[in-house]
C-alpha cells in the first residue's frame, strides 16, 4: 500500500550520489548543493493523486501523479522528464526518461526507514530517510 509512505521523511544518509548525478549528467556546481542538502520529503496521497515534495534550502520541487500514468517532470537539476511511477512489490517505483537515456529510482520501506535506490546504467546510489 503507497500510504505506508505518507508522512514526511528527512535524508539521514546518502551514498554514492554524487557518483549518480554525475552519470545523470549533472553539472559540477549542482553537484555540489545536492551532496550537502538535506532534503526533507513529503508525501501525501489525496484521492488517487500522490504528491511527493522535496524541500531543502537549495530548492523546493513538487511532483502529482497518479500511478501507471505518465507525465512530464521538470527534475531538480533541469531535467525535463517523461517520468512514470508504478507501485510493485511495495516498492514505488519511478523511471524517468529523457534524451534516450533512462534512470530508475525505487523507493521502499525498511525497518521504519524510506530508502530510495537511485540507479543510472551501472552506478547506484543509495538514500535512506527517516520519519519525522
Amino acid at each position: 500500500m503507497v500510504e505506508q509512505f505518507v508522512g514526511t521523511w528527512t535524508l539521514t544518509a546518502s551514498e554514492n550520489f554524487d557518483e549518480y548525478m554525475k552519470a545523470l549528467g549533472v553539472g559540477f556546481a549542482t553537484r555540489q548543493m545536492g551532496n550537502v542538502v538535506k532534503p526533507k520529503l513529503v508525501i501525501s496521497v489525496d484521492g488517487g493523486v500522490i504528491s511527493m515534495k522535496s524541500e531543502s534550502t537549495f530548492k523546493n520541487t513538487e511532483i502529482k501523479f497518479k500511478l501507471d500514468d505518465e507525465f512530464e517532470e521538470t527534475t531538480a537539476d533541469g531535467r525535463q522528464t517523461k517520468t512514470i511511477i508504478t507501485f510493485e512489490n511495495g516498492k514505488l517505483v519511478q523511471k524517468q526518461t529523457w534524451d534516450g537515456k533512462t534512470t530508475t529510482l525505487e523507493r521502499e520501506i525498511r525497518d521504519g526507514k524510506l530508502t530510495a535506490r537511485c540507479v543510472m546504467e551501472d552506478v547506484v546510489a543509495v538514500r535512506t530517510y527517516e520519519k519525522v
